[in-house]
């Protein structure tokens, strides 16, 4: 018997996380000050990020040297009230600006009230990423919220 072991190339689900904390500036319609950005970007955070008020919001991550992004994760938590979501997540690369995804979604708490969402890409000389939620499609008064957003 010959046996040959071949070793794979790093797999998208062991890559590690980018550092959002020192490499990318943030942008953003509002924030509570209870649950800042920080909450939702940072690896070692927990808290999540909470709207400063209803309606529409929108967070932009910019990069001033372009990376490349193999992945995207997107964790939003609904524990209040039931209602449909609606993300879309938008890059900008040399090539212009190009939507990534569209997505709506219903939560029903207590029994549906996390909604986690990973894309694979291969995302190129990315400057920027823009994540446009609207916390609930059918209720101006809805306030966003976002528990996690990671990038490798």
């Amino acid at each position: 018997m010959r046996k040959h072991i071949r070793h794979a190339e790093t797999s998208v689900a062991t890559e590690e996380w980018r550092n959002l904390e020192e490499d990318v500036e943030v942008e953003l319609t509002s924030e509570d000050p209870q649950m800042p950005i920080e909450g939702a970007l940072l690896t070692e955070a927990s808290a999540g990020w909470r709207a400063g008020g209803p309606g529409r919001q929108i967070i932009t991550l910019t990069w001033l040297a372009p990376i490349a992004i193999s992945r995207i994760r997107l964790v939003f938590e609904e524990h209040s009230r039931a209602g449909t979501q609606e993300f879309v997540l938008r890059a900008s690369t040399d090539d212009g600006q190009r939507e990534i995804v569209r997505q709506q979604f219903t939560f029903s708490p207590p029994g549906t009230a996390l909604e986690c969402e990973e894309y694979a890409t291969q995302l190129e000389r990315v400057s920027q990423l823009e994540l446009v939620i609207v916390p609930a499609i059918d209720d101006g008064n809805a306030v966003a919220t976002l528990r996690e957003w990671r990038i490798a």
